[in-house]
């Protein structure tokens, strides 16, 4: 996959990055199921979606800096291990809404540590003409696992509404403990070679000032508008599944078929975009990505939806790896961690603020609300894309 890397060094980057995404998508509905347990209102739902990007919102840049200066390795392990901790204090205290927003906060920093890491190896090592490829493989591993996590809810969970969360957070835990022993599979090298230094104030070709290139900040919306809509379809599908009387399994199945199904418009990913254009590939996708949110609103036979989860994750399945290899592509040596990681800040604001505010609409609407208000916002981000310079 990455040519310097070595075929252990890159099939263990590709492990770490499927079980990262397991993790993240066995723990997260694991949270809403718990919640429900609770009898928590439905709003409180959106500030535990959101709790998930406050901590990397604060962390993003910082990490970013973080990698450039001592390697990508170091500081994938030191998210594994935080990763590891969310888990285990799920399992062991996990009993109420401060303990789910806290540790989904924990889950969401160690996320964060573990795929800056994994993307700068990627930046640092590939060509810039196997930039889509190599994205489109790490984050084909990356919906692998985040099939594999939902996939682990139907196996436990079984037929009842709402599965045994103390048997999926011990999951969890096992799976995290993998994750850290992973870490030290990845080449130790520091990449890239020329590491950033900066001689006062930002350094030159700095995340900040790759905000001044034109349409950035609107690719950049892009990319956490449909990030957090992820979100959204991972905390407010079992939701919508309650409300609907449908079974743990069957929900976890549902998240399953959109995660696969963002693998598969992966998979030759690099072809694609140098056919149509990254432009072009990505409003394809934010329209399919519409119109399947609006229609999983409208109530329907159980098969149906698995269809427009199928089609939901072909259209959110290009935009992540598009906007990476881009925007990897415009910053220079030794500061491609900073350049992904203001997307990951961009991302994480789109957590925060996205979920919160869709939140209120499940309030007087449900969860099909929420999947309407995901589909005027996702439609509303090709209006952004107008003038924006994804190609080279």
């Amino acid at each position: 996959m990455i040519g310097e890397l070595g075929r252990r060094s890159s099939t263990a980057l590709l492990l770490h990055s499927a079980l990262i995404q397991a993790i993240t998508f066995l723990v997260r509905p694991a949270a809403t199921y718990r919640a429900l347990e609770l009898d928590v209102p439905a709003f409180a739902l959106g500030v535990l979606a959101a709790s998930y990007a406050v901590f990397p919102l604060l962390l993003a840049l910082p990490i970013g800096n973080l990698v450039d200066r001592l390697g990508e390795r170091r500081l994938m392990a030191a998210g594994s291990a935080v990763v590891l901790s969310c888990s285990v204090f799920l399992l062991l205290w996990g009993s109420s809404v401060a303990a789910l927003i806290a540790g989904t906060a924990l889950l969401g920093a160690g996320q964060l540590a573990c795929v800056v890491g994994q993307q700068a190896v990627v930046a640092n090592n590939a060509a810039s003409s196997r930039l889509d490829s190599a994205f489109g493989y790490l984050t084909f591993a990356a919906s692998l696992g985040q099939a594999l996590g939902p996939l682990a809810i139907s196996l436990v969970g079984g037929q009842s509404v709402r599965p045994d969360t103390h048997s999926i957070f011990l999951l969890a835990a096992g799976m995290g403990l993998v994750l850290f022993g992973t870490t030290f599979l990845v080449s130790s090298r520091v990449s890239g070679g020329k590491r950033a230094t900066s001689s006062g104030g930002a350094p030159r070709g700095s995340a900040f000032s790759l905000l001044r290139v034109p349409g950035v900040a609107r690719a950049l919306a892009t990319s956490a508008t449909v990030l957090a809509v992820v979100d959204l379809t991972v905390v407010y599908l079992p939701a919508l599944g309650a409300e609907r009387g449908l079974t743990a399994a069957t929900v976890g199945l549902m998240l399953t078929v959109r995660a696969v199904f963002s693998m598969v418009s992966r998979l030759g990913l690099g072809r694609v975009s140098r056919r149509l254009g990254r432009l072009k590939l990505l409003v394809l996708s934010l329209a399919d990505s519409t119109v399947a949110l609006a229609v999983a609103a409208i109530p329907m036979q159980e098969w149906l939806l698995f269809v427009v989860m199928a089609f939901l994750g072909l259209g959110l399945g290009i935009g992540q790896p598009l906007t990476m290899s881009w925007l990897s592509g415009q910053a220079p040596e030794g500061q491609r961690g900073r350049a992904l990681a203001l997307r990951l800040a961009g991302n994480r604001v789109g957590q925060v603020v996205l979920p919160s505010a869709i939140g209120v609409v499940a309030v007087g609407l449900g969860a099909s609300g929420v999947f309407l208000a995901s589909a005027v916002a996702v439609g509303a981000t090709m209006l952004l894309l107008r003038g924006v310079r994804l190609d080279d």
